[in-house]
C-alpha cells in the first residue's frame, strides 16, 4: 500500500490541490494530513483525493466546530480524529501526532510501525527500532519548497515528493 502524508499546508490552496493531484498520480490509496490544515474551506480539496483520508488539528486548529461537522458530513471520506490519531492501514499500527516531541516518544513506545508528524516544517523520516518516524515537511511552501512523504509499506521506503514551487492561487495548471 502507498501512503501519502501531508501536513502543514495552512490553507495554500493551490499547494493542496498540487499535491493531492500529485499523491493520486502516485497511486496512493491513503492520505494522512498531520495538522495545520486549518479552515474548512481546504476539505473539498482533500476529497479529491481517490482513497480514504485520516486527519488531526494541529496547533493551528481553526474552526474546530466547522471542520468536524464537515469532515461527518463527507460520506465517510475523511476521517478527523481530533488532535491525535490511530488507525490500522496494511496491517500497520499508524499514530498521527502534530508535535515532533511527541510522535517521537509514540515511535519510541514500540506499540506502532509509523508515527506521522508536522509542526517543524522540515522532512524527516527515521527508524526507530521497528517504527518509522515520519515527518513529511511542510505544504505551505513558506521555509521550503512544498513536499509531502510518499511511504510503500510493502518495502518501507519513502520518497519525499515535490509539489512544486509555491504557487500562485489562480494558477491554471491546476
Amino acid at each position: 500500500m502507498r501512503i501519502a502524508v501531508f501536513s502543514d499546508s495552512h490553507d495554500h490552496i493551490a499547494n493542496l490541490r498540487r499535491a493531492v493531484l500529485r499523491a493520486n498520480r502516485e497511486e496512493a490509496e491513503l492520505l494522512i494530513h498531520c495538522g495545520d490544515l486549518i479552515s474548512p474551506f481546504m476539505l473539498p480539496y482533500l476529497e479529491q483525493f481517490n482513497g480514504p483520508v485520516h486527519a488531526i488539528y494541529g496547533n493551528n486548529a481553526g474552526d474546530r466546530h466547522l471542520i468536524a461537522g464537515r469532515c461527518a458530513a463527507s460520506t465517510g471520506k475523511i476521517t478527523h480524529h481530533g488532535d491525535h490519531g490511530i488507525l490500522v492501514a496494511a496491517s500497520w499500527r499508524i499514530a498521527i501526532e502534530h508535535y515532533p516531541k511527541w510522535a517521537r516518544s509514540l515511535a519510541a513506545s514500540g506499540d506502532f510501525d509509523l508515527v506521522c508528524c508536522g509542526h517543524s516544517h522540515v522532512f524527516q523520516a527515521e527508524w526507530l527500532g521497528r517504527c518509522l518516524l515520519l515527518n513529511p515537511g511542510e505544504l505551505l511552501g513558506k521555509d521550503a519548497p512544498p513536499t509531502f512523504a510518499l511511504l510503500d509499506t510493502a518495502d518501507g521506503s519513502v520518497r519525499q515528493i515535490s509539489v512544486g514551487e509555491q504557487l500562485s492561487l489562480d494558477d491554471r495548471d491546476l
